[in-house]
């Protein structure tokens, strides 16, 4: 039933009234990794604002084995784009911390070291920075909260993983890239290999119900109800509505 043309149609519009409301002069700023998500969502903005309007931002961390696909998306787009390396800032902040980081915060620091760049670049451009998370991620939690899942607007966060590839080919995308296989830049592993299953059988549970093994749909229905957290506004306290202090 997925319309990846009406779909990519219906979104560049979405974009442009996005920027009508909240910045008619403003630029578009995307974190460029390379793969099918960034480089959908800078394709749809470039298409949405015009190529002079969108800016790509490369950060890796030290040597990035695959940065060649992201400076070939901002050639291929041909957009203004800037190279950022983050490695000083990762190391510096690893050493001023007093006790040894835990895995997983070694794993999401640079993500939240990328997004503070981002918004540097966007403050002094002009800019509202795009969220590149998918619906496939976003459902299990593999985004990094206030890292790559922060941003001023959303284009692909209610896309599934081939729901974005379908749009991806419809933009014209090189294969290479949206087909690159995603890694979580610091264990060498995929993301699949990290979640335990697939993105096509993930997209398939999303959209339809329908899974084969239930071990996976045990696993991926933990993972979404563990991190519904990140995908819902901060609690806030209500100092109108009274507590029961007698419990």
């Amino acid at each position: 039933m997925f319309d990846a043309t009406i779909t990519k149609e219906e979104c560049v519009l979405w974009i442009r009234e996005f920027f009508e409301k909240n910045g008619p002069d403003c630029n578009a700023v995307i974190g460029i990794s390379g793969g099918k998500d960034s480089s959908v969502v800078a394709a749809l903005c470039a298409e949405a604002l015009g190529t002079e309007r969108v800016i790509g931002v490369l950060m890796p961390n030290g040597i990035q084995s695959d940065i060649d696909a992201a400076q070939l998306l901002v050639n291929h787009l041909g957009i203004r784009h800037y190279t950022i390396n983050i490695r000083d800032s990762v190391e510096g902040l690893k050493k001023n911390i007093p006790f040894e980081l835990s895995r997983q915060s070694e794993i999401n620091l640079p993500a939240r070291i990328r997004m503070a760049a981002l918004y540097a670049v966007s403050q002094s451009n002009n800019g509202r920075v795009a969220n590149t998370c998918n619906l496939s991620e976003d459902w299990v939690g593999y985004a990094t909260r206030y890292g790559d899942g922060a941003g001023d607007f959303s284009p692909c966060c209610l896309l599934t993983v081939q729901e974005v590839k379908a749009v991806g080919r419809v933009l014209g995308l090189p294969e290479t890239l949206i087909e690159k296989t995603p890694i979580d830049g610091l264990s060498g592993k995929t993301d699949e290999d990290n979640l335990g299953f697939t993105y096509e059988v993930l997209d398939r549970y999303i959209r339809t119900g329908i899974i084969d093994d239930p071990q996976i749909q045990h696993r991926i229905n933990l993972l979404h109800a563990a991190n519904l957290f990140k995908l819902q506004p901060m609690p806030s306290f209500d100092p109108h509505i009274k507590m029961n202090l007698s419990e």
